[in-house]
């Protein structure tokens, strides 16, 4: 895309240089996305992008999802609100990301994908804090990333649970 770029006149070869500088020392996802933000109309980009750096349910229902980028920190609100947050094919803008969760009468989930390890500390005041699946309490490979979830639940929910595999693709690898 770089390239496309600077061959079209959007960028200049100084500023091809250093971004190609920058995208060869890259380590995330993110920081890659970063770099073409501006070259291409955000239907285009292959990484979703959300104006907003947090997500907040106030009486209603939130849903993230698909390819996106997940902020280093994360706030993240239910106040008598439902929130999913599908981390399943999000790219983590670090190895470690602090999820800081809110719940107050509401419902927090969060799906996430193998191979990450999940940290949840923090308070419930009549509320209820669940890790789910065997993935999450197993641990992940060094080197993996890590989500941290700081919790605060009063009267609510916050649950992260592990990323299902669909059936279909099983049933077909044991043919």
């Amino acid at each position: 895309m770089l390239s496309e770029a600077a061959g079209d006149g959007r960028l200049s070869l100084d500023e091809h240089g250093e971004r190609l500088a920058q995208a060869l020392a890259a380590r995330t996802l993110g920081e890659l996305a970063g770099l073409t933000a501006d070259l291409a109309a955000p239907a285009g980009q292959p990484i979703r992008f959300y104006s907003r750096a947090s997500v907040t349910a106030f009486f209603s229902r939130e849903r993230r999802e698909g390819r996106w980028v997940v902020p280093e920190t994360f706030p993240v609100t239910a106040f008598f609100g439902d929130i999913v947050l599908d981390l399943s094919e999000a790219t983590l803008q670090s190895q470690r990301v602090t999820i800081y969760a809110t719940a107050v009468a509401g419902q927090i989930r969060l799906i996430v994908p193998a191979g990450v390890a999940v940290e949840m500390v923090g308070r419930s005041f009549l509320g209820i804090r669940s890790l789910r699946g065997r993935a999450l309490m197993s641990g992940a490979a060094p080197g993996a990333g890590v989500i941290e979830i700081r919790t605060l639940a009063v009267g609510g929910v916050v649950k992260a649970v592990a990323a299902r595999r669909s059936r279909w693709r099983s049933a077909l690898r044991r043919r």
